[in-house]
């Protein structure tokens, strides 16, 4: 079973810092749960039937080509794009039930990062669930809003304008915001873009950080070299799911081609190289436009 959340390390933005809604969910009980989503734009699918099952505690890769749904397949979960079917279930109840304990730091392409606000002000959004619509944050927010800069490495960053910053210092601004949120599902969408190796390890570390301590972590993520190293299970997807589960389960010949049209880009250290044999037949291609 995770540690309690009481047991947070000295320093640590974690703990019972306000009041946290309902008790630990029940570990046997996905942390994710999806059956027959649909997404559609237009009358076109770019998620089809999908279903899926993520555990409480682990932190698992989303990944496949450009156009294969990843993004759409996060924001259908949280609720930001319809869906067309499809049930959705987190920590065992409708997201609506368990809104405040689910974090997501987007896509830096989806932010207005002109909008005039500091650092500070933008990781305090992470408290605003907690305190309702009546209360400002205050100095036991702020604190907390200090270490949890403090880990991603930009608490002197704290009073600056979030515009001045660069790609990846935005990314951990965004992460620390995630932090402050006492969330216990972190959804991301491709974190890393942008961001230096150095940037990249410390943002890993920290999510690493969130899983041992029982946290569920769901990324989107380009780098098929990297995710044996980084995440527990992936999810290999485009438009319909292609499987999902331990990476080197995942991770077959047959898999990535039928996700890549043919193409492997990715082997294991242990892999024999070989070509894609003749013929090789393309990506299961996105399903007919759906009726009515």
């Amino acid at each position: 079973m995770p540690p309690s959340r009481d047991d947070a390390p000295p320093g640590h933005p974690r703990g019972r810092t306000w009041n946290r809604a309902g008790d630990d969910p029940d570990p046997s009980v996905p942390a994710l749960e999806v059956d027959d989503l649909t997404v559609a734009y237009r009358e076109q699918p770019v998620l089809w039937d999908v279903d899926l099952r993520i555990r409480q505690g682990s932190a698992t890769a989303i990944v496949g080509p450009n156009g294969a749904g990843k993004t759409t397949l996060i924001r259908s979960i949280l609720g930001l794009v319809p869906r067309a079917a499809g049930r959705v279930r987190i920590l065992g109840s409708p997201l609506e039930d368990v809104r405040r304990q689910v974090a997501y730091v987007p896509q830096r392409g989806s932010v207005d990062w002109d909008f005039p606000t500091s650092v500070e002000d933008v990781v305090l959004m992470g408290t605003y669930g907690h305190l309702g619509w009546f209360r400002r944050p205050g100095k036991r927010e702020r604190e907390a809003a200090r270490r949890a800069l403090e880990r991603v490495e930009m608490a002197a960053f704290a009073h600056r304008q979030i515009s001045e910053l660069s790609g990846g210092q935005q990314q951990r601004v965004f992460l620390a915001r995630a932090l402050v949120q006492e969330a216990r599902v972190h959804f991301l969408d491709e974190p890393f873009q942008g961001v230096d190796a150095r940037t990249e390890r410390s943002i890993m570390d920290v999510l690493h950080e969130l899983r041992d301590r029982g946290d569920t972590v769901i990324a989107v993520h380009h780098s098929l070299q990297t995710v044996p190293e980084y995440f527990d299970g992936v999810v290999l997807l485009n438009v319909r799911l292609i499987a999902a589960g331990p990476v080197d389960a995942v991770f077959t010949d047959e898999n990535l081609r039928t996700a890549y049209g043919g193409r492997i880009p990715y082997r294991s250290p242990t892999s024999p190289t070989s070509p894609p044999p003749p013929g090789a037949s393309p990506a299961a291609g996105p399903p007919p436009p759906l009726e009515g």
